[in-house]
Formats: structure tokens, C-alpha cells, sequence
């Protein structure tokens, strides 16, 4: 980055980048079933060698897992409709769930396709893991890890579903160029799809 990452680094009001944060307090002023929030003191240092003091409130999450899924015989792809309280309506989107303790994300992932959808890889080696990336939802106000990928499914067959009480969730397979067409907003599924979009015309321009 050269000369831009020196004005990064260069503070404008004497908070050093490159210094360490101090945690001074945090209380937990809310639990819940998916996620808590914490309200933080910190103190950032200072060029000085002293230290500017910040609140922050932070949602604490558990990592999560985002995925496309690729019927790769039939070359669909999966997509879900669930009711989203943040933009308050009936949203498209992804097989998408949270990590247990001790999970991997490619067996988050299996497993919450399995639950969601009923989708299961006949074998092991029946499910190719194409992964775009782990990234944050929102840096400022939440710890939420998205670990993002796409998985090529070349066997595969279908199970029963197990949903929580309060889930109610729709799939469908459907054909890229469906897929591209559906107004799917949330962030993370619109990272696998583009990862998927560039797959593909790498692969020889639009395919499907």
C-alpha cells in the first residue's frame, strides 16, 4: 500500500494504530437464546503515552456458516425463503446456521444443510468444499465470524428435516441463471454467489 498505508498508520488526533487496546470493563447487559451483548470500556493509547477512553457495545455471536450448494449433475442451486426480522419481510437467501463447540465449518455446514434442507452428500467424497473466505457481518458492533463457501455437490440425496419449534424455512432448487435473478440482499449470501459467478465464467462466460 506504500504511501496510504503510512497515512493509515499516521494519527490525525494522536491515537496510536499500531499500539495495544487496554479492556478496562464489560457487563453483560443482555442474554439471549443467539447472541448476547456486552457494554465495553476501553482505552486505545495515545502517541503521547497516554490513552483516549471509548464505550462500545458489542453483540457477541457464535461463528456461523454461509453456504451455495451446487447440484452439480443438474447444475441448480439451492436457495431458501425464511422471514428476517432485520428487514422485516419474507427474504431469499442461503442455507446459512450457526457452529457448534468443536465443529468445523465444512461440518457446520453438512450439517446444517441437512437439518435446513434435508440435502445429504451420499459420500464423503460426494461434497466439494469451494471456500471464499471467513468475514466479519459487521466489525463494529459484532464479533460474528461467517466462514463463506460453495459446495459442489456431485451425489446426493435427500432426508428428513429437523427444524427448531420457531423455524420455518422453504427451499428450492434452482438454475443459475434463476439464482441470479432472485432478490437475495442479505451480505454474505451475495459473497458466495459472486464467488460462484466468477467460477463460472472463468469457466467460459455465462453457463446455464
Amino acid at each position: 500500500m506504500g504511501d496510504a498505508q503510512d497515512m493509515l498508520d499516521r494519527s490525525s488526533d494522536g491515537v496510536d494504530m499500531n499500539g495495544q487496546v487496554r479492556e478496562v470493563s464489560r457487563t453483560t447487559v443482555f442474554t439471549g437464546p443467539i447472541f448476547s451483548i456486552d457494554d465495553i470500556v476501553l482505552e486505545l493509547p495515545t502517541t503521547d503515552g497516554s490513552t483516549a477512553r471509548i464505550r462500545r457495545q458489542l453483540i457477541r455471536h457464535a461463528p456461523c456458516v454461509v453456504m451455495l450448494v451446487h447440484d452439480v449433475p443438474g447444475d441448480r442451486y439451492l436457495i431458501e425463503r425464511e422471514y428476517r426480522v432485520g428487514s422485516d419481510r419474507f427474504a431469499y437467501g442461503l442455507p446459512a446456521g450457526l457452529m457448534d463447540p468443536g465443529e468445523n465449518p465444512e461440518q457446520a455446514a453438512l450439517r446444517e444443510l441437512a437439518e435446513e434442507t434435508g440435502t445429504v452428500p451420499d459420500t464423503a467424497d460426494a461434497a466439494r468444499f469451494d471456500h471464499a473466505g471467513a468475514y466479519y457481518s459487521s466489525e463494529g458492533m459484532t464479533d460474528e465470524l461467517a466462514h463463506i463457501m460453495v459446495i459442489h455437490l456431485d451425489r446426493w440425496h435427500t432426508e428428513e428435516r429437523h427444524f427448531d419449534a420457531d423455524e420455518h424455512v422453504e427451499s428450492a432448487w434452482v438454475p443459475w441463471r434463476q439464482l441470479q435473478d432472485t432478490p437475495v440482499t442479505e451480505s454474505n449470501a451475495i459473497i458466495a454467489i459472486q464467488h460462484e459467478m466468477l467460477r463460472r465464467t472463468c469457466l467460459g462466460g455465462t453457463i446455464g
